[in-house]
């Protein structure tokens, strides 16, 4: 027996009415994997052991929960070439791959000579628009639809309150926020969405991206000096154990919430960024990266919100938020401070 479902893609694929095994392209589609799954490695023939994209101390979570993660042969992560043997080594039922990404289509047309149809998803390039779609085709995959429906049912409720508090304010009450990605990184300045990606979380809570106004793309870098000179309402940093070496801002899995505003604190004192108002006036924030690439973005856009507007959305809990998707869904659960305020 056979079943249809359209990806990402917007592909018609035929897949095996039972799926036993899939492949990944990206280590965060565990993540969405332990929301609708007891067991998320269970379920998989092959990843790309990524754990750069999960950070080490949530890949040591899973290992301990799960470890058959360990043993699991490598495919090539989305941030690389598609790696068409190690597929086929592989030999999933499905092979599921990240829309920027993934085979070519001479690539396509010969694993599914082989059996092996390929299914697009998306969590990253177009977070709001792809996500509910791409956690239900994961679930009808895996068994695990009626959870994900569940999931998207409880995400949607918190994402709508929002919604309809912003769609109230006028144009001039939308603070001008700076997010600056991978704060730290790099000596030079500043990493920053533009239209698409994060900038998205930021317009969706009543906030305006600066970075919008002068980027084309989802992301790209800002000067200083433009920074500076739009001395936006609002810092939101972006970062986690990926920029610990590199003395950036570090917070999420493995850190706790001293750690993490010492953290904060470092970066708030760099040359231009010190100066900026939102600094000295506390209203400074960071955010573990991981958050936003990710199912549980719902956590992150919270944050957002209560920093971006507090009177408005001074009843918003996202630890209260994360706590329930940590009871009700998460097979290993969120751990570490993944979001701290200067103030």
């Amino acid at each position: 027996m056979a079943a249809q479902l359209t990806d990402l893609r917007g592909r018609t694929v035929t897949v095996p009415d039972q799926v036993r095994k899939v492949s990944i392209d990206d280590g965060r589609f565990l993540v969405a994997l332990a929301l609708i799954e007891a067991d998320p490695v269970k379920p998989l023939a092959a990843w790309p052991r990524d754990v750069h994209r999960i950070g080490e101390a949530t890949y040591q979570q899973y290992l301990a929960k799960f470890p058959a993660l360990g043993k699991l042969p490598q495919v090539a992560s989305s941030a690389g070439s598609f790696n068409l043997e190690a597929v086929l080594a592989a030999a999933p039922d499905v092979a599921v791959v990240s829309v920027g990404s993934g085979p070519t289509e001479a690539q396509i047309s010969q694993l599914q000579a082989a059996g092996i149809p390929v299914v697009f998803i998306d969590f990253f390039d177009n977070p709001f628009k792809n996500q509910e779609r791409s956690l239900r085709i994961l679930g009808q995959l895996t068994g695990g639809l009626a959870k994900a429906d569940a999931y998207i049912a409880f995400r949607r409720q918190h994402l709508d309150k929002i919604a309809q508090r912003v769609a109230k304010l006028p144009a001039k009450d939308r603070p001008t926020v700076f997010l600056e990605a991978h704060a730290g990184m790099t000596k030079d300045c500043c990493n920053s969405p533009g239209r698409g990606n994060m900038g998205e979380y930021i317009d969706f809570v009543g906030g305006h991206n600066i970075g919008a106004d002068v980027l084309k793309a989802p992301t790209g870098k800002l000067n200083l000096e433009y920074v500076m000179s739009r001395d936006p309402q609002v810092y939101i940093a972006t970062g986690g154990a990926h920029l610990d070496k590199a003395g950036g801002l570090v917070l999420g899995a493995g850190y706790d919430a001293a750690r993490a505003r010492a953290s904060l604190a470092g970066i708030a004192k760099r040359q231009g960024i010190a100066q900026l108002s939102a600094v000295k006036r506390g209203n400074a924030h960071g955010l573990a990266h991981q958050l936003i690439n990710s199912p549980i973005d719902i956590v992150a856009i919270e944050a957002f919100a209560t920093w971006v507007h507090p009177e408005l959305f001074r009843d918003v809990d996202p630890a209260k938020t994360l706590a329930e998707i940590n009871q009700r869904f998460l097979a290993v659960p969120y751990q570490g401070a993944g979001w701290v305020s200067l103030k």
